[in-house]
């Protein structure tokens, strides 16, 4: 007798259609697994055997065949599990075999029949959604996720002989109401802003016209001047995510298998800040078994580099490709697998070695030789990717003890928001700013005075700018520009985004 129930298997951020054959035939006892499955699926015959007798029921005593199809996908993990322990009690007659028709499976057994949770059951979700099935059976830990996709049944069980009983009909599970609209309008109050940085209204003034466009940022600065306390608040000043953008960030988080259980919908911009020592696959994604690196994880959000050239150099130029094209693609030889990676980058380093290079308290103890080496660590290539450099100096004792008056980051917000409708108007898409804009819509977009012209010719000459060089000035000129609602780039826009070209002047 054979039996088909349905399932999926990940690759990449999306949930892939898998069809579980369960085969049983006369002849010695035998449980064999092919599909191309990894050794989580192979162990799974262990798992499943002891689930289904501690659950009740009986395990056929002949010979059992379990395909996985189609064959030529691999298939990782554990959510197996489930689907394959349903599709041999149905083949026993324990089940009734049509009831496996409606729902999507997924769920990993415990050896006491307990089922537990799976990564990626938001995209198993809306796999089934896309595929016109009624709705999806998983473990009760996956239901909220799951349940953010609206228009199919989500039911959730804790053990195997309650999926059993359910689709029997001899137990009633009321599906998980979906708590997408209620998670996306409840309001997240954060406990850092704007208004807790003292001084550095320059960097503060780069921090907001960088959020207006997503424009990437590098601040440099010495020890304690508060680049890391600026790079947390700048979340805070980001426009809201849409509904779908939270949906896109949550399925990546649930595909990595660390999406917060008390937190099921990414209501708030992600902001992910690797350690200098993370690996290239850790940072850009992979492994043995592909998963999503920490740049997919910042998908619509903030990647922040703190200390960028104590990261390896085989890291950081993995980033040149995802800060242009937005998405990072693995080769492997099972699988191409591609994830977003529209992220805004952050980075902070500190002058030279020693950190007091520009210190006007401390002593830089480094040679002009030894400073050069060390901002030698970040590529040229790399450089160019980032639209703004902005310094951050030390503050001394009146900047932080006297009370100042800062912005607050709603304030800040408003502007930002102002500045991005603008963009939409221009583009025509919510997701296109000015940080993303063509050669030919610079061209279109970007009309500039003559003073601003020569402004960029001369510094071409003098910096030394290369063709991309050229091109975020223009950017950055536009999107101060949309911050002071001008149409026609200026002269002092231009001077304000070449001052953003720190890194491009020769200092040592």
């Amino acid at each position: 007798m054979i039996v088909k129930v349905k399932t999926g298997t990940i690759i990449g951020i999306d949930s892939h259609p898998v069809d579980v054959e369960i085969d049983t035939a006369m002849g010695l006892p035998q449980f064999s697994t092919v599909g191309l499955p990894d050794a989580a699926v192979r162990e799974s015959r262990d798992r499943v055997k002891s689930a289904i007798r501690n659950s009740g029921y009986r395990f056929p005593r002949h010979k059992v065949t379990v395909n996985l199809s189609p064959a030529d996908i691999r298939k990782e993990g554990t959510a197996f599990d489930l689907p394959i322990a349903l599709g041999i009690l149905a083949t026993e007659g324990i089940l009734r075999q049509e009831s496996l028709e409606k729902y999507l499976f997924i769920g990993e057994l415990s050896l006491d029949g307990g089922v537990k949770a799976v990564p990626g059951a938001l995209s198993a979700a809306m796999q089934a959604r896309e595929t016109g099935l009624e709705g999806i059976l998983l473990p009760r830990d996956n239901a909220l996720e799951a349940a953010l996709v609206n228009s199919i049944q989500v039911i959730a069980v804790d053990y195997l002989y309650e999926a059993v009983e359910f689709l029997n009909g001899t137990r009633h599970l009321e599906p998980t109401p979906s708590p997408g609209d209620e998670l996306y309008r409840r309001s997240l109050a954060a406990d850092i802003d704007f208004s807790d940085v003292s001084g550095q209204f320059q960097a503060k003034r780069a921090l907001e016209i960088a959020a207006a466009a997503n424009h990437n940022v590098l601040m440099i600065g010495p020890p304690g001047s508060g680049k890391t306390m600026l790079a947390q608040r700048l979340a805070t000043i980001l426009p809201d995510p849409t509904f779908e953008e939270s949906i896109e960030a949550t399925k990546i988080h649930s595909v990595a298998g660390i999406l917060d259980k008390n937190n099921m919908l990414l209501v708030t911009r992600p902001f992910r800040a690797p350690h200098h020592s993370i690996s290239d696959a850790g940072l850009v994604g992979g492994g043995h078994v592909p998963k999503p690196g920490e740049i997919s994880l910042a998908h619509n959000g903030v990647l922040f580099l703190d200390e960028l050239p104590e990261f390896k150099r085989n890291v950081l130029e993995a980033l040149r490709q995802p800060l242009e094209d937005g998405v990072v693609t693995i080769a492997r030889s099972s699988a191409t697998i591609t994830y977003p990676s529209r992220f805004m980058m952050v980075a902070a380093m500190n002058p030279c070695p020693c950190g007091y290079f520009t210190d006007l308290r401390q002593t830089c103890r480094c040679t002009p030789q030894q400073i050069r080496q060390y901002r030698s660590k970040i590529s040229g290539p790399l450089l160019d990717r980032i639209d703004i450099h902005v310094e951050v100096p030390s503050l001394g004792y009146n900047d932080l003890a006297k009370p100042s008056v800062s912005e607050s980051s709603a304030t800040i917000k408003k502007r930002v928001d102002r500045a991005r409708s603008i963009q939409k108007e221009r583009f025509g898409n919510g997701r296109h700013t000015n940080a993303r804009m063509s050669a030919k819509e610079i061209k279109a977009l970007c009309p500039i005075e003559p003073e601003g012209l020569d402004l960029i010719e001369m510094a071409m000459d003098r910096l030394g700018l290369s063709a991309r060089g050229y091109t975020k000035i223009i950017k950055v000129a536009r999107t101060i520009a949309d911050l002071e609602e001008e149409t026609t780039i200026e002269s002092h826009h231009i001077a304000e985004a070449i001052q953003y070209r720190t890194l491009d002047r020769s200092d040592v």
